[in-house]
């Protein structure tokens, strides 16, 4: 009977080798849930072909068979795929559930939808591109494919809503922070956008208390009204006013030597320096206009072979091409630009660096009149000399992390005593603009209250201290300012949160502790002001000075509780600019705004933009 029994078809388990069923007319089984054990020929009913009651069958009549099958071909073996079945009929119901609820969108009360949105609003904010970016069909697909229950909320909620909210949030932040500030100082500069709207711009600079050199974009204001002092002016203070900004914390401010702004602040009776970045493009201007009869025709073949490079393409192949054959630097030529610090001296010095390979591309008839010559060479050469050591000193002090206008002095005696000082080596050409710079320079710094405030904040940089006072004068003026702290302190401690003087506390009856305590302290007399201060200051100038290298700032930082009085006078002054760098660096992000397309941006509009893209380290903070 065994012999006649077929198999089951389509069967994994090796349990079915040993049982099989009886055949009908066709060859196959008769009967599926009645197979039948070759070895006993013993009927064992199965439900829908389930192995355990073979299994058990096996174990119970033939337990010598069943020890030989492997432990996956046991009964446990269907439960558990059963089991696995049904898991996966979970999984599957659980994926109808869960692809219902993704076909609902959040709700924008929603924290989900509130974090998406506030995502896409810092995009906007720190990567300064146009609001209407949040319409386009890929940026909306993208955000669809991360999450497809987001709704993305259109322009008119990102520009009306969510950049006026991080505005405000933003602002109310730095406005804190300004609050609790001892001093401060300020850059301001005028511009224009693509469309021409003119805007102010107005930065300030302070010290954290771990003495942290901080700086901060207030304002980008616009300004349709002419730029005289007296509208520049009013504008200074209404910003200081916006910002509820204390006029008598203002340390200075720093900005170029415009007439206008010049006067606007002289109305405000604010301290003021002028930027060393546009006193040097005075210097080199100036200069270079004393020896135009020549310069005229090097500088003028410059302007050429930049336009002439800059309009081909092919040109600009050929150079490249040249380059790479005679081992020079792969660099661009630069056009000098009017309102740019330094440019003048960059284009000389790239020129010069390619004029081998100039020539090499232009070395054909038709361009001929344009390789310059030895003599073009040399006076370029004459040029550069002269400009090259004094463009250096513009970057170094126009950073905004560290300190700058203690430098000032230091650098304007290295300028104008040795490195533009004219010497046997120089040709009369490269001596006459050097001799033609330095006496713009120390014309710009003439003025006596500028002498003062750079003496002042050089004496308070430990790195350089009195080596740069020639007498006593700014001591004096230090010892003032430092009795003028106590008095400040004093009556501070006097006053009311509110600024109402305190009540007296009231008298109590002295104690035998109070009258021993008062004695002993008669018995020596209180060091007057002025001691104080002259001891403090002689103390800090006895000392050595710290490494020109070091940070002045960590210095104070860890010492200022040995001078107590001197530390807060440094306070004021370490935190002035010596450029108005910021404020050009501010109308560097507002040119990245107000683009060719978003030229109808309103000017409220590009104030707030560009307020967060300069302020964008406060946006994750608050």
């Amino acid at each position: 009977m065994a012999g006649a029994l077929v198999p089951k078809p389509n069967v994994t388990s090796p349990v079915w080798e040993h049982f099989g069923f009886q055949p009908n007319e066709k060859g196959e089984p008769a009967n599926l849930d009645e197979p039948i054990c070759k070895i006993c020929c013993k009927k064992v009913p199965v439900t829908r072909g389930n192995t355990s009651n073979l299994r058990c069958h096996l174990a119970n009549c033939h337990p010598a068979i069943e020890a030989q099958l492997p432990p996956q071909a046991s009964g446990r073996g269907a439960t558990s795929k059963r089991t696995a079945e049904a898991s996966n009929v979970t999984s599957r119901q659980l994926g109808v559930a869960e692809a219902f609820a993704k076909s609902v969108k959040y709700s924008r009360e929603s924290n989900r939808h509130k974090c998406l949105t506030a995502a896409v609003t810092l995009y906007l904010v720190k990567e300064m591109v146009p609001f209407n970016t949040v319409e386009k069909p890929a940026f909306k697909s993208m955000l669809q494919k991360f999450d497809k229950q987001y709704e993305l909320p259109g322009k008119t909620y990102f520009s009306e809503t969510a950049v006026p909210k991080m505005y405000s949030t933003v602002k109310s932040a730095i406005k804190s922070e300004l609050m609790n500030v001892d001093y401060f100082s300020a850059t301001t500069d005028m511009w224009s956008s693509v469309n021409m709207t003119p805007y102010m711009s107005l930065t300030v600079h302070y010290l954290s208390m771990e003495w942290t050199l901080k700086s901060r974009c207030l304002e980008t204001v616009f300004m349709p009204e002419n730029h005289t002092s007296d509208n520049i002016s009013d504008a200074l203070r209404h910003a200081f006013e916006e910002w509820s900004l204390d006029e008598k914390k203002l340390s200075c401010i720093t900005t170029d030597n415009g007439a206008n702004i010049v006067a606007a602040v002289k109305k405000l009776n604010w301290r003021w320096l002028n930027c060393f970045g546009h006193n040097l493009h005075l210097a080199v201007t100036n200069a270079m206009a004393s020896v135009k009869d020549s310069t005229t025709r090097a500088m003028g073949l410059c302007h050429t072979l930049v336009s002439t490079f800059s309009q081909s393409w092919l040109k600009r192949r050929d150079l490249a091409k040249a380059q790479a054959e005679l081992q020079i630097p792969q660099h661009g030529l630069i056009l000098d630009c009017a309102t740019r610090w330094g440019t003048k001296q960059k284009m000389v010095e790239r020129v010069l660096e390619q004029i081998p390979a100039i020539r090499r591309v232009l070395d054909d008839r038709r361009h001929h009149h344009l390789n310059p010559s030895w003599q073009d060479i040399a006076v370029l050469e004459s040029v550069n000399a002269a400009l090259k050591p004094a463009a250096e000193f513009t970057d170094l002090l126009s950073g905004e992390s560290y300190v700058t206008v203690s430098s000032v002095k230091p650098v304007l005696k290295l300028l104008t005593e040795d490195i533009l000082k004219p010497s046997n080596e120089d040709t009369t050409l490269t001596s006459n603009i050097k001799h033609k710079m330095c006496s713009v320079l120390q014309g710009k710094y003439e003025p006596a209250a500028l002498q003062k405030l750079l003496e002042k904040a050089c004496c308070l940089d430990p790195r350089y201290k009195g080596d740069h006072i020639n007498d006593t004068e700014t001591k004096s003026a230090l010892i003032e300012e430092m009795m003028g702290v106590e008095d400040e302190e004093t009556s501070a401690s006097v006053v009311g949160e509110e600024g109402q003087m305190m009540v007296p506390p009231p008298v109590k009856k002295k104690t035998l502790g109070d009258l021993l305590k008062s004695r002993a302290t008669s018995a020596s007399a209180p060091i007057p002001k002025r001691a104080r201060a002259d001891n403090e200051l002689m103390r800090y100038l006895q000392e050595e000075c710290i490494d020109s290298n070091a940070n002045p700032l960590s210095w104070w930082r860890d010492n200022q509780s040995r001078f107590p009085l001197l530390s807060k006078v440094a306070r004021k002054y370490m935190c002035i600019c010596a450029t108005s760098t910021p404020s050009e660096r501010v109308f560097s992000a507002a040119g990245n705004i107000v683009t060719p397309m978003r030229s109808s941006l309103k000017p409220h509009k590009v104030n707030m933009l560009v307020f967060l893209a300069r302020n964008k380290d406060m946006i994750t903070e608050v």
